[in-house]
């Protein structure tokens, strides 16, 4: 199975997730967390009915799974409707996430491609773990 045809159902749950935020009046943003093949939480970006600026989809998610697995998430994989944004990168190294799949970059700002590239760097605390694998799939069409 190609990345595609692999990340391609969570990548469409995003999609409905990020659509529902919007239509709600927030950016278009969805996540999902995946633990041995199945969607153990998910979440849209929720930051103006929040009136919490750290309300993005991912950061989230990641409150939602961490109440549960704690704050060793190494064996999940975040996938976004959007490139994680430094914050959210910040998060996402910090809970030793190693995999991140996303569909849209964030421009200046994203955690991968951006600037600032944290969820590649090797300068992070010790115990945040290895760079992460980021894989951006924009193929709209191969999501159906």
């Amino acid at each position: 199975m190609n990345p595609q045809e692999q990340w391609a159902p969570y990548l469409k749950r995003c999609e409905a997730l990020a659509k529902e935020a919007a239509s709600r009046g927030e950016a278009a943003v969805g996540s999902v967390l995946v633990r041995n093949g199945k969607v153990i939480a998910e979440a849209m970006e929720s930051t103006r009915s929040s009136e919490d600026v750290s309300a993005h989809a991912e950061m989230e998610v990641i409150r939602k799974a961490r109440s549960f697995l704690g704050t060793d998430l190494s064996d999940c994989v975040l996938v976004s409707s959007k490139e994680p944004c430094l914050m959210c990168s910040y998060a996402i190294r910090y809970h030793r996430i190693l995999t991140v799949v996303y569909q849209e970059p964030s421009g200046m700002l994203g955690g991968a491609a951006g600037a600032y590239p944290l969820l590649l760097s090797r300068e992070v605390p010790e115990n945040w773990g290895p760079p992460v694998q980021c894989t951006q799939m924009n193929d709209k069409k191969a999501l159906g």
